[in-house]
């Protein structure tokens, strides 16, 4: 990684939702970003939930989204790799992405080290203590054999059925969060620090959340830092409210939210949990 190298990390755009005019302007921002992010990347790193929904048949994937496809598939075609960590809306990605656009899939958090600072990258869902409904159907979907019943269903009613379940996944959700728990409740924070128990990592990327936060971890952990560096917890927020993305440049991650007044694109760095600080 050179001086001038950046990794990017971003997450949760929900595309599809809540209807076609305004994911439509979003994803054309984010493909915005993208093009600009194209220049000085090394890799980038997409935390899952893309899609509000995406189920690829054998011969049949969701139409649309094509802006979006096309950039990925631009920067792997000039040798910037990008790598796609599936989430809970977006788990029945199977070989369509790799084969026609090149990127890299990830189903499981992943171990990355750049300039000697370990990550432990992942979307979130599923990590931590609680949530054991969601756990629990977490396996049914991801099954094989439900998906290849699912699979049976015609597109057009099986795509509706799953747009629906989606869409009232994320209405129930959405609202709670955006609540902050407190830097003791986070279910991710938490899951960082059980980790730190057994293993050193300087960063725990994750998306899941739609809320951009950066709590520092209290090490304790079985693999010190040699600097002694407090580990840290990001959560990248979404492209739905917040605009938010993470960016490595080899020796410090920084949170930061893309902010546009019409006229011109500012990065601005925020820190902590909310309400930020500048």
């Amino acid at each position: 990684m050179t001086a001038s190298q950046k990794i990017y990390f971003l997450s949760d755009f929900h595309l599809g939702v809540p209807d076609h005019a305004r994911s439509l302007e979003r994803e054309k921002r984010i493909v915005h970003f993208l093009r600009l992010a194209s220049a000085d990347a090394k890799e980038i790193h997409i935390l899952g939930d893309i899609f509000d929904m995406w189920f690829e048949y054998k011969e049949v994937v969701p139409r649309g989204f094509v802006r979006l496809l096309g950039t990925l598939a631009d920067l792997t075609d000039h040798g910037i790799p990008v790598h796609v960590h599936i989430g809970n809306h977006d788990m029945w990605m199977f070989d369509y992405l790799p084969k026609e656009i090149g990127v890299v899939l990830h189903r499981e958090p992943i171990v990355h080290e750049w300039n000697g600072k370990r990550f432990l990258i992942g979307h979130g869902d599923g990590l931590g203590p609680g949530d054991r409904g969601y756990k629990f159907i977490k396996r049914v979907f991801r099954n094989r054999f439900m998906q290849w019943c699912f699979a049976r269903l015609h597109p057009n009613f099986g795509l509706g059925v799953a747009n629906f379940w989606s869409g009232r996944s994320r209405m129930k959700n959405y609202e709670n969060d955006r609540k902050f728990l407190g830097a003791d409740k986070e279910w991710l924070a938490h899951y960082g620090r059980e980790v730190l128990q057994k293993e050193h990592f300087d960063y725990f990327i994750f998306g899941h959340r739609h809320l951009p936060m950066e709590l520092g971890l209290s090490s304790g952990s079985a693999s010190r830092d040699p600097e002694g560096t407090d580990p840290h917890y990001i959560n990248l927020g979404d492209w739905i409210t917040w605009f938010t993305y993470a960016v490595f440049d080899g020796t410090e991650l920084r949170l930061m939210k893309r902010e546009d007044d019409g006229a011109l694109n500012m990065d601005r760095r925020i820190t902590g949990a909310p309400p930020f600080t500048s």
